[in-house]
């Protein structure tokens, strides 16, 4: 049980290692992570507010994750203009935009 943990943590890894190099939306994302984690260790945020901006980093991340996930997937399935493939991608892109936008708002309250 223990070796299989361990592989799928491996491919997990693996994932986000290659959205990474591959994606220049989610490098846009690590470099804000870093920014705001930096910034709110210099200001020494509340554990209230720590939960808050870690909230929204996660979701900016698993959102952009699961936006690149369905575009991949999309690109094999057809590689030929598609309506409903680009309407799935449109979507998949407004959820990472919802997230990113409910999360700059957050920030301004949290630091400013």
């Amino acid at each position: 049980m223990f070796p299989a943990l361990i592989r799928s943590f491996r491919c997990a890894f693996s994932g986000i290692g290659w959205a990474l190099r591959t994606q220049r939306n989610l490098r846009v994302h690590a470099a804000a992570t870093l920014t705001v984690v930096s910034l709110g260790l210099v200001v020494n945020l509340s554990a209230m507010k720590w939960c808050a901006v870690l909230g929204c980093i996660a979701l900016v991340w698993v959102a952009e994750l699961l936006n690149t996930a369905l575009e991949v997937l999309c690109d094999r399935v057809s590689r030929e203009q598609d309506e409903s493939i680009r309407r799935i991608k449109d979507v998949a892109a407004g959820a990472v935009l919802i997230a990113a936008i409910i999360s700059v708002i957050v920030a301004a309250m949290v630091f400013l």
